[in-house]
């Protein structure tokens, strides 16, 4: 599994620029996704055909003005069409990231000891064992399906419930089952990191006595 770590957030000033500047190419690339010609675009929206185009080249800057008669016609969600960068926000944004052959939903929203990560394996993901080695611990939890977990000699057979962890130094790999999907929860530490737990309360007796 690649693990991405988190890097220092962008001044905010040369994110905005960025998006401003991808602004251009987004709104080309979803009028050819649409099929609609400049004409029949400045029709729809009341905006000339020379003004779009130099929206569309970049050599006109966005305003709501001019983005959100194209919103309403593409039917997407103005963040969304122009890739305004991500602001503060109490609630964790769940984006997937590509694994390749899984989709890697991170957890965590700073850079700390440890990351955690939703895993989702689809049934035709690669079911040929590719063992990797890296630096770090690594704690895995089965959500739902089965998955097949081998690190270094073991080769081992994971259910729903069932949790696993293992130095990533060793020789690793995980993947469906029999073509069934699989969902799982891990976390990732730096070398020599833990994960720190405490003991469950113990039930009470009889009595009300602990």
């Amino acid at each position: 599994m690649e693990h991405h770590h988190e890097t220092v957030p962008d001044d905010p000033s040369s994110a905005i620029d960025r998006a401003l500047t991808e602004v251009g190419p987004r709104l080309r690339k979803l009028r050819a996704e649409h099929g609609i010609t400049l004409g029949a675009l400045a029709e729809a929206t009341g905006i000339s055909k020379s003004t779009l185009s130099r929206l569309e080249s970049g050599q006109r800057r966005p305003s709501l003005e001019l983005l959100l008669p194209l919103a309403q016609v593409y039917q997407v969600p103005l963040d969304e069409m122009v890739g305004a960068p991500e602001v503060g926000d109490p609630r964790v944004r769940l984006t997937p990231r590509d694994g390749g052959d899984r989709t890697v939903i991170p957890l965590t929203r700073h850079p700390g000891p440890l990351q955690a990560w939703k895993t989702i394996l689809p049934g035709d993901a690669r079911s040929e064992p590719n063992p990797v080695t890296h630096e770090g611990y690594e704690w895995l939890y089965v959500l739902s399906g089965r998955l097949r977990l081998i690190v270094g000699d073991h080769d081992l057979e994971l259910s729903p419930g069932e949790a696993a962890e293992f130095d990533t130094r060793l020789p690793h790999w995980f993947g469906p089952v029999n073509g069934e999907p699989v969902e799982l929860l891990s976390l990732f530490g730096r070398q020599g990191e833990r994960v720190h737990l405490r003991a469950a309360p113990r039930s009470r007796r009889p009595g009300g006595t602990t």
